[in-house]
């Protein structure tokens, strides 16, 4: 909890800077709540906690129904629970330092041969590296050879693979300096004109491609794996701030972020954090996180995503507390580590 406190200590100049940032010129300030220094160490010390303890007990949460985060038998194709890659680069973000035990189990627990998709590749990336592995040397105990993720996912098609996959993929590649192999079957750059190319009409991204399908959650994971690409092309430039664009409008009055289905909205915590973190990829946009951007708005995304947060550092309506903490604990890295110049997917 040291690191904790001194990270929060740290932030504190930063958020109250974030807090005061000011609203767009055509946007009525008046009642509009923004998350005050103290409100985001609260709430982020309560997640932060729940999230350790999760980790310790390896377990997916405290209540109701809950199961293992890592497991071969529960999860024979992966080893883990969905989401634990965003749960530990979460707690990595913050501060947490991961024990040799927890390393181990990490890699130990996860399920990597030859029919290894693309998403279990790059999720496995980013979590062996969030613990402090090396996702092109990793071992597991017992084995002769060391496994090379990085380039079993250079040598997937992501042609056909849906945005998110594409995006989760370049995501996972930005986490370090990997070596491309040789016979890749695609580069950062080309993976990024390919997320590009998806871009629908409305500056949107769709699971599926389709205009009337496009999300707020598709459309953050585009935008954070497109700048986290670092292509110097105009036309990812323009796609992200396209997809920006998007954000912004997407946002309910709450504040938050969420999906429609059948003539309903759905606003929720992890699309509100998801929503962050792409806010959170470039310094002209950081200032949304915790501001306000739109007639009608009465709260900032932040204020709106830790309203989720209970007292006990749980995440209301989350399916998983390992995607709900997780997700939330990432989106306050993201922002936290944006106020500084960084980036929480820049690990070391």
């Amino acid at each position: 909890m040291k690191s904790m406190k001194k990270l929060i200590t740290l932030s504190m100049t930063g958020l109250l800077l974030a807090s005061a940032a000011a609203p767009l010129a055509d946007v009525h300030a008046a009642g509009v709540k923004t998350a005050s220094a103290a409100y985001q160490s609260s709430k982020t010390k309560a997640s932060y906690t729940y999230a350790k303890k999760m980790l310790v007990k390896n377990r997916t949460g405290f209540s109701g129904k809950t199961s293992y985060i890592f497991s071969k038998k529960a999860y024979p194709t992966s080893g883990a629970v969905y989401g634990y890659s965003d749960f530990l680069l979460g707690l990595k973000g913050l501060g947490y330092k991961f024990t040799k035990a927890q390393r181990t189990r990490v890699a130990d627990s996860l399920v990597l041969n030859r029919k290894s998709t693309a998403a279990d590749l790059a999720t496995a990336i980013i979590a062996t590296r969030a613990v402090g592995l090396n996702p092109q040397k990793l071992h597991k105990t017992g084995a002769k050879k060391t496994l090379n993720l990085v380039s079993a996912l250079y040598h997937r098609s992501l042609t056909k693979q849906t945005v998110n996959v594409q995006s989760q993929a370049l995501i996972a590649l930005s986490t370090g300096s990997y070596q491309r192999p040789s016979n890749a079957k695609f580069s950062k750059s080309s993976l990024s004109q390919t997320i590009v190319k998806n871009q629908l009409s409305n500056n949107g991204w769709s699971y599926n491609n389709q205009v009337a399908n496009a999300d707020s959650d598709t459309t953050a994971m585009a935008i954070t794996a497109l700048a986290r690409g670092k292509s110097n092309s105009s036309a990812v430039n323009t796609a992200i701030a396209k997809g920006q664009s998007y954000l912004k409008n997407a946002v309910y009055p709450s504040g938050a972020f969420g999906y429609a289905y059948q003539g309903k909205t759905f606003p929720n915590a992890n699309s509100t954090a998801e929503a962050i973190i792409a806010f959170s990829t470039k310094q002209n946009t950081v200032k949304l996180v915790n501001g306000y951007f739109k007639s009608g708005q009465t709260t900032s995304p932040m204020r709106a995503m830790l309203g989720y947060v209970r007292s006990t550092g749980s995440i209301k309506g989350a399916a998983t507390q390992t995607l709900g903490v997780g997700q939330v604990n990432l989106a306050n890295a993201a922002y936290r580590q944006a106020l500084s110049h960084r980036s929480v997917y820049s690990i070391k």
